[in-house]
């Protein structure tokens, strides 16, 4: 799919405007983009979104980040409110909303949201060497839920949980690809479920937007019931992610992040199945181009600020899924860079472009992708 993303123009021969704020950019694109606020006053970003695709024609939309203190104190960490929507031209649609909100002093951290998607996707079948060959197209239609609430006990230690739901909807035409036989009844329908578990988390970040030291350690067990047509379905899903942060010199910052996601049951969806590749780990590989039971990743980022506004990041990472058991030799590259703008310097609010590469499989072009987001990828 080409894609063609377009944003206020910051990075394009404009870097002069953040000192000089000409009056004819409009009051709220200055203030958005280009004012320094050391207030703790909330904030919000607008970026406008612009793609095509030939199976999906035109596709307009926006995505917005609200960012807010739930009190004056330093210690309190940012919250937010990040909405994101775009149609096309052939009928589609994608919309989510999500929330993270930190209590004063951080005693409680409640997340939630709610997605909806509408939208082809290219499937390639399952495992770690799938073929660019066995591409088909489906059509989903995809809703979720979900709620996390976590207590501080102690001083970096938190418990709670989660609860959610989910609806996968598919349309798959008989294209005779090798995988199709592997597709069951509920594969090919797709299905619904509730899903609820414990969580626990350990956060010693001195923030939790652009982290300069510190470490985090999330962990979750989903344990999910199907519904409806789907009810028999018995499942559930392991999520564990390690990140740590040393800051090296004033400017400069080094990121470790690993992560591993095992579905475990009997049964194993397509469409639950952990996947390879993401604008947040793995980046350069398609979203599901790779998928299995377990997936393992981790990468490294240098991150360089070269000034109030403007930063750089390299990072390099590997990651493989897989069936029942790990090996080395699966392993994955990835590798790329990026530039970062603080559009809120007093909360290390970011607007993030990376580009990442991937794998060369024999007799195919090398992975590759890019990737406009809003925030850290960790």
């Amino acid at each position: 799919m080409r894609k063609f993303i377009l944003f206020i123009c910051i990075f394009s021969g404009n870097l002069a405007l953040v000192q000089a704020q000409p009056k004819f950019i409009p009051k709220f694109v200055r203030r958005m983009l280009f004012e320094k606020d050391s207030s703790r006053k909330a904030s919000f970003f607008l970026l406008p979104v612009l793609s095509s695709a030939p199976e999906t024609g035109l596709e307009v939309g926006a995505s917005t980040l609200y960012s807010f203190f739930t009190d004056s104190s330093r210690i309190t960490r940012v919250s937010n409110v990040f909405a994101y929507a775009t149609f096309t031209t052939e009928g589609q649609q994608r919309a989510s909303i999500s929330t993270s909100y930190w209590s004063p002093q951080n005693r409680y951290h409640y997340t939630a949201s709610i997605g909806y998607v509408n939208f082809p996707f290219d499937y390639y079948g399952i495992g770690n060497n799938t073929r660019k060959s066995e591409e088909q197209r489906i059509s989903e239609k995809r809703l979720r839920l979900n709620f996390n609430g976590e207590k501080r006990i102690g001083q970096y230690l938190y418990l709670g949980y989660l609860l959610g739901g989910y609806n996968f909807v598919y349309r798959i035409d008989n294209t005779g690809k090798p995988f199709e036989s592997q597709f069951n009844y509920n594969d090919r329908n797709g299905g619904s479920g509730i899903l609820a578990g414990p969580m626990i988390t350990f956060d010693s970040r001195n923030n939790n937007t652009y982290t300069h030291k510190g470490v985090i350690v999330n962990a979750y067990l989903n344990v999910m019931h199907g519904l409806f047509a789907d009810n028999n379905y018995k499942g559930s899903f392991f999520n564990i992610e390690y990140a740590q942060f040393f800051q090296l010199h004033k400017r400069w910052v080094l990121g470790v992040n690993v992560q591993e996601q095992s579905l475990l049951g009997k049964e194993a969806p397509f469409y639950l199945l952990p996947e390879l590749g993401n604008d947040e780990m793995m980046r350069g590989y398609y979203n599901g181009r790779y998928r299995d039971k377990n997936m393992v990743a981790g990468q490294t980022e240098l991150r360089y600020r070269l000034s109030d506004r403007i930063g750089l990041a390299a990072f390099a990472g590997t990651g493989t899924v897989f069936r029942d058991s790990f090996s080395f030799n699966q392993l994955k590259p990835n590798y790329g860079g990026g530039l970062r703008y603080f559009f809120d310097t007093e909360k290390g609010l970011t607007m993030r472009i990376d580009y990442g590469v991937g794998q060369k499989p024999a007799g195919e072009a090398r992975q590759q992708g890019f990737y406009l987001s809003l925030g850290e990828a960790f």
